[in-house]
């Protein structure tokens, strides 16, 4: 009987037993009207060639399924980065490179460049190994990887 008792308390205390579904640290896939309401009023917004965020067409940038842990993360770096304004330039629309951990499944986003922010993110997180295309990246202690694409930054939100 104790012993059960101390193993419910202690799953309780680990969330083990709640109402709700077990939710990652990546979270829900998001609506286009879902991530904007989160991004937007934290002065996050979205520039696309296209002008549009349609996820079929590689011209707009698209939220449609961005993971809720992602817009978390993008929301994270710009309040801890000190800079004013953020914008993605890339998000859940196609014409992305495939993967588990892709753009189209929610975990990636591409955010411009500004001097703020690269300070930040070179100063702040650990230098690792350059991708396999040769691009410099850098990792934070939750996982984060940040690679430098050159005309971006390409943000893994793991």
């Amino acid at each position: 009987m104790q012993i059960t008792f101390l193993v419910a308390i202690a799953a309780s205390v680990l969330g083990l037993v709640s109402g709700a579904p077990f939710e990652e640290r990546s979270g829900r896939h998001l609506t286009q009207a879902e991530a904007e309401a989160r991004l937007i009023p934290n002065k996050i917004t979205a520039s696309s060639s296209g002008g549009c965020t349609q996820r079929s067409n590689r011209r707009c940038t698209s939220y449609s399924g961005i993971l809720s842990g992602t817009v978390d993360g993008v929301i994270a770096l710009k309040m801890a980065s000190g800079v004013s304004s953020l914008i993605i330039t890339g998000g859940t629309e196609v014409g992305h490179t495939p993967g588990p951990h892709s753009h189209y499944n929610g975990y990636k986003v591409d955010v411009r460049h500004s001097q703020k922010l690269d300070r930040y993110i070179k100063n702040t997180f650990r230098r690792i190994a350059n991708r396999g295309d040769g691009h410099p990246q850098w990792k934070a202690r939750s996982g984060d990887i940040y690679c430098d694409e050159g005309s971006h930054w390409d943000i893994t939100y793991l």
